[in-house]
């Protein structure tokens, strides 16, 4: 769904829940670099913590869970705010989905490529995830330089949501469905069924969202 924006989006002063949305950025940074650097650093750094007799997790691993979690949160603290105060403008539709896709899409790229990176995400789900972002991405870019904000479709915000659960499912390395061990995995159940579900969203949602809003490219810049 595309709508003319009143005024441009470099005119807009940010209020508390943009802020809010522009500290998950500082967030995603912050994360990304530490995650970087201790991939340069021997494997002994990389000591384990254990949720169990059948589950440990290095602790890098831990940190990167938590800031994740932290930062995740912030994406339903500023939506909600902005929704109680009335204070929700174009500047803050712009950002919040660019600040989900940099929070996930750096920590799936990491986990893809990294050294210690977790196989349990299936290389073809993360290609399809980044590059239904890259698609949405442009032609929301394209959009606003037109004047024009692309509101965000149901199947975008399910895939945001599988992939907000998801990932520290994967960075706990199971923990808790480690603890129910009764001869099969449920860890890899349930982190498969949570990275299938959110790679059928992102396509869905790109598809749909490519679909409605490909007028875009034809329009004029709006004056």
């Amino acid at each position: 769904m595309a709508y003319r924006a009143g005024h441009s989006l470099r005119n807009e002063s940010m209020n508390i829940p943009t802020k809010i949305t522009t500290a998950r950025i500082a967030l995603v940074v912050c994360l990304l670099s530490f995650l970087l650097v201790f991939d340069f650093l021997p494997e002994s750094v990389y000591k384990p913590v254990y949720f169990g007799p059948n589950n440990s997790i290095n602790l890098v691993y831990f940190i990167a869970m938590v800031v994740f979690v932290i930062a995740s949160s912030t994406d339903f603290v500023d939506g909600y705010l902005a929704r109680k105060w009335h204070q929700v403008t174009d500047l803050g539709k712009f950002l919040d989905p660019v600040a989900d896709k940099l929070l996930v899409n750096s920590i799936l790229i990491y986990l893809a490529i990294s050294r210690y990176g977790n196989i349990s995400i299936p290389v073809f789900a993360i290609i399809i995830m980044i590059a239904r972002d890259l698609v949405v991405d442009a032609l929301r870019f394209v959009a606003a330089s037109k004047g024009i904000v692309l509101a965000a479709n149901i199947f975008g915000k399910l895939k945001t949501v599988f992939q907000m659960v998801a990932i520290p499912v994967v960075l706990l390395n199971g923990w808790p469905f480690s603890y129910f061990d009764n001869g099969w995995n449920p860890y890899l159940c349930v982190a498969n069924i949570l990275i299938y579900l959110a790679t059928l969203m992102s396509f869905l949602s790109g598809l749909i969202y490519l679909c409605q809003n490909v007028s875009v490219f034809k329009e004029r810049k709006h004056d």
